[in-house]
């Protein structure tokens, strides 16, 4: 690969994906600054290893998997025992009132501090699969893991955060037929 085709991929994932990236790290150290040098050097990784890249996975989940191993790499390297997530959820896309976009809020903040409390292979299964919207096939290519596992984590991350809502007195209520 030359070094012009190397660079137009350095610049169309940075376009494509470069928020998305900074979230996941975020996501894992909750320092905005700490959040953009580790983006700039999972870019810097990404654009050195491209020679190596033998192209068994996207581009996006190569990427993806360089951001993770960064954000562990910085959380180890600092001994960090808690790893949080972002504090939004994905928009839904249609205009709210007033009252439900609150509603909707505080929700979110509920849901936020319940998957804070979840063991992080759950919480980073579900935050890759949902929030990311990575599918399932990505998200284990990204944790370097069978998209059995995956399922698995999806299924029991999904029973966890149920219990614990209902724990904390979140109603659950599923939509009428």
């Amino acid at each position: 690969m030359t070094d012009d085709q190397k660079n137009q991929l350095l610049n169309e994932a940075m376009n494509e994906h470069g928020d998305m990236i900074k979230r996941v790290i975020y996501s894992y150290v909750r320092d905005i600054p700490k959040a953009e040098d580790l983006t700039q050097d999972t870019f810097v990784k990404f654009f050195t290893t491209l020679d190596r890249f033998e192209g068994r996975s996207s581009l996006k989940t190569y990427l993806y998997r360089i951001a993770v191993n960064e954000s562990i790499n910085y959380l180890k390297s600092w001994h960090k025992q808690k790893v949080s997530l972002t504090d939004k959820l994905k928009k839904l896309g249609r205009r709210k009132s007033v009252e439900s976009t609150y509603i909707q809020q505080e929700a979110s903040s509920e849901i936020q501090q319940v998957l804070e409390r979840i063991p992080i292979h759950y919480r980073e299964t579900l935050w890759l699969h949902y929030y990311a919207e990575l599918s399932v096939t990505e998200t284990a290519e990204v944790l370097g893991c069978s998209p059995n596992t995956v399922k698995t984590r999806l299924a029991r991350g999904r029973e966890l955060m149920r219990k614990q809502l209902e724990v904390d007195g979140f109603e659950h209520k599923t939509a009428p037929e």
